[in-house]
């Protein structure tokens, strides 16, 4: 069975602590990142930004959406 490498010398605390520590800080600016929201220019609501907004229903300047009409859920099976 073969064995495993060992390390040389001792790693300092603050060598392994600001390793991880700068792992965290990445993840954490990815994360923060990730769902970035703009105000709607139409309706002013918050938004995704490069999305439909939600409600009002425009994108770029114009009407994409149909916010007025109301789509029936079924609810039961007709048989």
């Amino acid at each position: 069975m073969p064995k495993h490498p060992t390390p040389k010398k001792k790693t300092a605390k603050r060598t392994s602590r600001q390793r991880y520590g700068s792992f965290k800080t990445k993840v954490l600016k990815r994360l923060s990142n990730a769902v970035s929201l703009v105000t709607c220019p139409t309706c002013g609501e918050k938004a995704q930004a490069h999305t439909v907004c939600k409600a009002c229903g425009q994108y770029k300047g114009r009407q994409v959406l149909d916010t007025k009409k109301k789509v029936e859920k079924i609810t039961k099976i007709k048989a």
